[in-house]
């Protein structure tokens, strides 16, 4: 039977090459992981970077993997065309060192040939110029038309990114179309209108290029393949867009079905309906994938998709949160491909309609902003609102431009939209520049990780502390060197040892590395790009060369303090599961020898008396004296016993299980105690927000926790006897010093209107006519904002036609009021534009409305200067 389902076609292709010898791994995460380059995954190899470069050993010379990815450069075409999306899935095979051309070029004829039965009068095949190579095997190992073959250029048939390995690629292409291409530029031109599809793309990397045109041969050449999935389902379900596929025609119907529109009989509705349609997957995997909605980086992506999804469903005439529900239909089509959507649906769907609920409150916001510039205009006779203010709506509030411009259009005004897009270009720039580039293979890297893949370092800590190595690199500055001598600072790599490299939130061991002749203090241990461990060294003494025999020593007393508090950290997380509820999943965390930090999932503060419950569990989990196991297993017996963590090595047959009876089960890679009754006392230092829908918790345990049991006592006996009173009576006492306190404040401020009031006669006889507004400009002194405002409420009531603006110097700085009759405003006064010029010349800033507004600055000594420019301002705006 002809495979044609999405999903289907995802299960035909990896079997396919799991039958040639692939290891089939699964997606990685859309976050990249050691890789600065790039934001998010955005190519089914980029996760791959370490294998290509030999960085890093793969698990197997042959993989296969259908990837996620997220690629949002040309996100204005997504939805006005029928192929463009953010998210994607890239299907892929890949060989390091193994086959090359010989293999991969009839391994892709037969998959789409035989396995899917594409037409082969269908398929055309593009090769690079000079690449006879390629064009030999195509012509002798396959049975495609020769008439099917087009050699292109280096723009179309070679891939390469800056320096690094590159090579000419072989390119399969569909054709939708009766016509039959005669030459290149037939098919070129049949490309370009869509009429052949590009499906399938062969990159043989064979070259080490220097960026400017110069290459060698690699002695190692790789295979490179990436196949759109959507792109294929498109070919084999016979569509004409990405759109009318079954996964995301299920997500399109869903929202015309919310919206009441029908798809194809209104090209705007299409439009909004196609970017929900594509947004949606992409806010459900990222979020799935621990990203947060925020202001800046990835969070910064996913919160302008979500934003720009929710306000094309407001155009389509959605009232309510729709996006949160949306998803359980990606979580439904996907979840077999990616079964975390499924564990993680609650918490993807509530971060989900957290951030609809804010963006409706921003769109409230933004209003208030863009109706104040609306009214601007019309007092002012203008048309065309400012670019930069249509910016500022749509960067600060995530106020969409097309929304700015269409209700300005309902106004009868106009934006000038090329200062708006400059003010994007500008931020753009801003943002690239703030961000490390890098080439194709991710060239940009430490001479640390530029250690070959042939250099092994096995870590062999959890039973010991001490062990006898071979030194097997040596690296000073940016050298490898041969030796190390006294006084200088190097990097040490050895083929074994007992020091954990920082990893999963546990800092690396310090300790000290030796022999007869040398001896080195060890600061600090990591793990550079390609997993190698390194330890950052101080020599103290002698002569430290490459093959030499030494000891290894970690610092005992530090370890087990962290071990303690690594433990205490797994245990944590299982107590505010139990608190917080399901939702909460691990965000980061960092174990020291003196405490411990955990980041988690969760929407909102926790009360004290959820921390305390916190507390007690992790408590009682304690002074259990619990047994902690440390299993090997199988990863999917792993999981199948429930254990939590992340899952991060997507090959290994084995992993680490961390068991604390039947409390706690996480997989994890850090060194543990073996019983909790020897972490002690657990204490939380505090509770906090660090991003939107992300917590973080602080503790101590042991010593650490009772000194600061011990500090809290003290400070407590010190407020008790500043107080005059036992500790029991602290809280009685303060709550009555408090009311006193308010008490007394009602009676100063009262004072203070009382005094400020008792001059106003002479505030009165200050007034200057100007062009019949009577302007009253006066400083007061040491008066706070409600006496002050009092008191400018009492002159204008008294003096009619009048404008008051009324400053005092208050703890250094200067607050502002001004208030107007109506028939002032009648006569042009203007209460927020004087405030306005006024604040500026005061070193702040405010406005407000006519007849009301007030503001501050930072400058007093520059009160008179703006009483004196006061009287300007009103005769220019008086009529």
């Amino acid at each position: 039977m002809k495979i044609t389902k999405t999903n289907d076609l995802r299960e035909a292709y990896l079997k396919f090459f799991e039958s040639k010898g692939h290891l089939k791994i699964d997606s990685f995460s859309l976050v990249p992981k050691n890789d600065k380059s790039l934001l998010l995954i955005n190519a089914g190899m980029a996760p791959l970077k370490p294998y290509f470069t030999g960085l890093q050993e793969p698990p197997r010379t042959r993989v296969t993997t259908c990837q996620k990815c997220v690629r949002t450069g040309d996100i204005e075409n997504v939805g006005i065309t029928s192929r463009h999306g953010t998210f994607f899935e890239m299907l892929g095979n890949f060989s390091f060192g193994d086959y090359f051309k010989k293999e991969v070029i009839p391994w892709a004829w037969e998959f789409l040939t035989e396995v899917l039965q594409i037409p082969k009068e269908k398929l055309y095949v593009t090769i690079y110029l000079d690449d006879d190579e390629a064009y030999e095997f195509w012509t002798t190992l396959t049975d495609v038309d020769k008439t099917h073959i087009f050699r292109l250029g280096k723009e179309d048939n070679f891939w390469e990114h800056g320096a690094g390995p590159c090579g000419p690629c072989t390119e399969i292409h569909f054709s939708r179309t009766e016509e039959v291409p005669a030459n290149a530029e037939e098919f070129v031109e049949l490309s370009d209108a869509d009429k052949i599809i590009e499906v399938w793309n062969l990159v043989f990397t064979q070259f080490d290029g220097d960026g400017k045109g110069n290459y060698e041969k690699l002695a190692s050449t790789n295979i490179d393949t990436g196949m759109g999935l959507e792109r294929l389902a498109v070919v084999m379900q016979n569509k004409n867009s990405i759109f009318e596929i079954d996964t995301l025609e299920n997500i399109l119907k869903e929202v015309g079905n919310i919206a009441k529109v029908k798809y194809g009989e209104d090209y705007k509705s299409d439009v909004s309906l196609r970017i929900i349609t594509d947004h949606i997957r992409s806010i459900t995997f990222m979020i799935s994938d621990d990203i947060m909605p925020s202001n800046e980086g990835r969070g910064y992506v996913l919160r302008r998709l979500l934003r720009r999804a929710a306000r094309h469903g407001k155009t389509l005439g959605i009232k309510d949160a729709f996006l949160c529900n949306l998803c359980d239909i990606v979580i439904r089509d996907c979840s077999s491909a990616y079964p975390e959507l499924l564990s993680r649906k609650e918490y993807i769907k509530k971060v989900i309609k957290i951030e609809e609920d804010k963006f409706r409150e921003t769109l409230d916001s933004g209003m208030e902003i863009l109706n104040g510039f609306i009214s601007e205009l019309k007092e002012n006779n203008e048309k065309v609102l400012k670019g930069a203010d249509a910016f500022k709506l749509y960067d600060t509030f995530g106020f969409p431009m097309e929304l700015t411009k269409e209700i300005l259009e309902d106004e009868g005004l106009s934006l000038k939209e090329e200062d708006f897009h400059e003010e994007m270009k500008i931020q753009r720039e801003r943002a690239r520049s703030a961000r490390k580039t890098s080439n194709y293979m991710g060239a940009d890297v430490k001479i640390s990780d530029s250690i070959g893949a042939d250099i092994e370092t096995i870590f062999d800590g959890y039973e010991n502390d001490k062990l006898t190595a071979e030194v097997k690199v040596l690296i000073e500055g940016e050298d490898f060197v041969d030796s190390i001598t006294e006084g200088n600072k190097a990097i040490i790599v050895t083929d074994i040892t007992p020091f954990y490299a920082e990893m999963g939130g546990q800092i690396g061991d310090t300790g000290y590395i030796f022999n007869d002749s040398f001896k080195a203090k060890i600061v600090d241990t990591k793990k550079n790009i390609g997993g190698k461990i390194i330890h950052f060294a101080e020599v103290l003494s002698g002569e430290v060369k490459v093959n030499d025999k030494v000891s290894l020593e970690v610092d005992k007393e530090r370890r087990e303090s962290i071990k303690k508090h690594h433990t205490a950290t797994h245990l944590l997380d299982r107590a505010l599961v139990e608190v917080l509820g399901s939702h909460v999943h691990q965000a980061g965390s960092y174990v020291s020898s003196d405490r411990l930090r955990f980041d988690f999932s969760h929407f909102e503060g926790m009360t004290e008396e959820e921390i305390i419950k916190v507390e007690e569990l992790v408590n009682e989990a304690i002074t259990s004296v619990t047994p902690v196991v440390t299993k090997v297993m199988d990863l999917q017996e792993a999981k199948n016993t429930g254990a939590i963590g992340i899952f991060d090595d997507k090959y290994s047959d084995k992993v680490r299980v961390v068991m604390a009876g039947e409390y706690s089960k996480e997989l994890c890679g850090g060194t543990h105690i073996d019983n909790t009754g020897k972490i002690g006392l657990f204490k939380i230092v505090s509770e906090s927000g660090i991003a939107a829908g992300t917590r973080r918790i602080e503790a101590v345990i042991g010593k650490e926790a009772y000194n600061l049991v011990n500090e809290k006592k003290d400070l407590l006996k010190e407020i008790s006897n500043k107080l005059k009173c036992s500790e029991k009576e602290v809280l009685g006492k303060l709550d009555q010093q408090v009311k006193e306190l308010k008490e007394k404040e009602k009676e100063i401020v009262a004072l203070k209107a009382k005094f400020a009031s008792m001059g106003i006669d002479d505030i009165i006889v200050s007034a200057k006519a100007i062009k019949d507004i009577n302007v009253i400009s006066y400083e007061l002194k040491d008066v706070d904002a409600d006496a002050l405002r009092e008191v400018c409420e009492k002159v204008r009531d008294r003096v009619d036609n009048s404008i008051v603006l009324l400053m005092s110097e208050n703890n250094g700085k200067v607050i502002i009021c001004a208030m107007a009759t109506k028939d002032a405003v009648a006569k042009g006064a203007h209460c927020g534009k004087l405030i306005k010029e006024v604040s500026a010349i005061l070193g702040g800033g405010g406005g407000g409305r006519p007849d009301m507004a007030q503001a501050g600055g930072k400058l007093p000594e520059k009160i008179k200067e703006a009483i004196s420019e006061s009287y300007k301002i009103v005769e220019t705006l008086a009529k």
